[in-house]
Formats: C-alpha cells, structure tokens, sequence
C-alpha cells in the first residue's frame, strides 16, 4: 500500500505540472486552455469511432512499450525499435503479397504476424549481436539501423513493389479485403489486434514478474559482472531481452499492415517506436502504467487534430504535452531519489 500512495502522488503530481505548464503555454499564445483541453478530450473521447483510432493507435504503442521493457530490463537501450517495427510492416507485407492469389485468407494473415515477428527478432538480432561482439553501443547500432530500414521501405514501395504505373507515397498496391484483418461495425479497430494486445500484455507480466527467466533478465540488466558469477550469460540474456522486443515491434509492424493501411506506406510505423520510449520512461520503466500512459499519448495523438480546425492551434501541442510529461516525470522521479538518499 506505501508503494501503490507513492506512485499515484507521483502521478497526480506529474498531471499538475504538466497541466499548468500547457495552461501556460496556451495562455501566452491568448488561447483558452479550458476550451483546448475540452477538444483534446472530444476529439478522442467524443464518439466511438474517434474512440476506435485512439485504440488504433494505442495497439502498436502498447505493443512497442512492451517490447522496450524487454530490453530494459536486460539493460540495453532498444533506440533501434522503430526500425524494428518497419521491418516487422515489411515482412507481414512481403507475406501478404505471395499470399493474396491463395484460398486462405487466415492462414496468409497468420504468416504474415508470424513473418513481420522473425524478421524484426532478425533486425534486432543484429543490434544486439553489434553490441555483444563488435563493442558497438547499442544506441548508436539502433540509430544507424533506423535509417537503413527507412531506406529499404522507400526502395520497396518505389521499386520492386510499386503500383502498376506509378511509384507514390501513398504506398503499395491495397491488399484484397479478403486479407484485411476484420473489424467491428462501426468501429475501425480490429478485436483480433486488440486481443493479441491485451494478451502480450499479460504474457509479459507473467515472465516479467512471475518467471525465473524474468528475475534472471533483470539481474543481468542490474549488473551482469556479477550475474556470470552464478553460471548466468550476460550476453545471451542481452540478446534474448532485445530478440523478443524487436519480435513485439514487429508484431506491431504487422498489424499496421494487415489491420489499418492494409498496405506498406513509407511512414508505416508513425513514429511509434520513438513515442514508446517516452512511454516506457515516463512509466518509470514499470508495466503496470504503460497501457494507461499509451492510450493517454494515442488520445492526445488523436484529439490533436480537432485542434487547427476548431481553435487555429497546431496540432504539435500533442507532441509538447508528451514531452511535458517526460520531463515531468523526470523531474519528480529525481526528487524522489534525492530524498531517499538524504534520508536513507
């Protein structure tokens, strides 16, 4: 019960200074925050189909946060996730492209998470194996490796995978809707991708918090000098923590693919796997308030865009209060710990 009052006085307290300071902010600019804050809200909350792209942008979120926790945990800063989602679209679309002259739908969709998985694992494989063997800091691996997943994208779509006659930003050709994942009536999110969401969720509480693998990859995170001392591999759970987060941005990848564009467009992964490190650090790298925190950044995402419409206010203010929130957090956490040492 300490523990549950302290992280929600945290909370609250993070809320407030990131509310004042967008109250602020919209009041230099002479706008009302209360009339801001009430659009945000509607243009997330306000139906349920602006509630259904909130959950559209929450499942890929959620999943990448996951991921990242993964590697935290093991001690490795996963940057390279956002490349490891666009490898994960790519493979799920590679799949969806052989299949779409087969008779079954299920079984192309299934490859084709199973495919975007293995080759994001693969991708991620590669900036662990950087770190592991060539000394290669994996922040700096997974940077590079961004921008090399960002190439092989614009390649395909304005390449080998072009549509008929015309090479556009607005991607490949659509995949017949006999190989979309469905979705409710009235809703645009599919209940497949949301229950594989809440279900990686558990999943990874339970090897988390409740598995010797789980108490194994946080020791070796903690201090892997040490760990080697009881017969555990530093290097084996580093590379096993960022195998299964790039499998999770990959699975993220796929379900861009096969349940939302329903084809491959360069800015597949929406930033995403960049927003999911804020998410994992303003969490304070805990799964319990990551899918809480990934839904109020996909509602903040999403609500932003009644902003230029109803107010003449950039939508950008999404991105000012998630990093708000960040600092924020930063701030209160590192409070914290300074009390803690002057009253041990």
């Amino acid at each position: 019960m300490p523990n549950l009052r302290q992280h929600l006085t945290d909370t609250l307290l993070i809320l407030a200074i990131v509310l004042a300071f967008t109250a602020l902010l919209l009041a230099i600019v002479g706008a009302s925050p209360i009339e801001a804050f009430g659009h945000l809200f509607k243009g997330s909350f306000g139906s349920w189909s602006k509630f259904s792209r909130v959950l559209n942008v929450w499942i890929p979120l959620t999943l990448c946060s996951l991921g990242l926790l993964y590697a935290f945990r093991s001690g490795l800063w996963n940057i390279g996730v956002e490349g490891q989602m666009v490898l994960g679209a790519i493979g799920a679309a590679g799949v969806l492209r052989w299949g779409v002259d087969s008779g079954n739908p299920l079984l192309m969709l299934t490859l084709a998470l199973l495919a975007g998985m293995l080759l994001a694992a693969l991708w991620a494989l590669l900036a662990g194996w950087l770190k592991t063997r060539g000394g290669v800091h994996e922040i700096f691996a997974g940077l590079g490796l961004n921008f090399v997943s960002m190439g092989i994208i614009l390649w395909l779509i304005f390449g080998p995978w072009k549509r008929p006659g015309i090479a556009s930003m607005s991607g490949t050709e659509p995949f017949p809707a006999a190989l979309w994942f469905p979705t409710l009536e009235g809703w645009r999110v599919s209940p497949f991708a949301l229950a594989l969401t809440v279900l990686a969720i558990i999943i990874t509480a339970r090897v988390l918090n409740h598995s010797r693998f789980g108490l194994n990859l946080k020791a070796v995170g903690h201090n892997p000098r040490a760990v080697s001392l009881y017969g555990l591999s530093p290097q084996f759970y580093l590379l096993i923590g960022i195998i299964i987060s790039g499998a999770l941005a990959g699975l993220a990848g796929g379900l861009q693919v096969s349940g939302i564009y329903h084809r491959l467009i360069p800015a597949i992964s929406s930033g995403y796997g960049y927003l999911g490190l804020l998410v994992v650090m303003l969490a304070n790298f805990r799964l319990l308030p990551i899918p809480f925190i990934a839904l109020f950044f996909a509602a903040l995402n999403v609500g932003s865009i009644q902003l230029p419409m109803m107010m003449q206010l950039d939508s950008s203010l999404s991105g000012v209060i998630q990093g708000a929130c960040v600092l924020s957090a930063l701030l209160v956490f590192g409070l914290r710990k300074l009390k803690r040492g002057r009253n041990p």
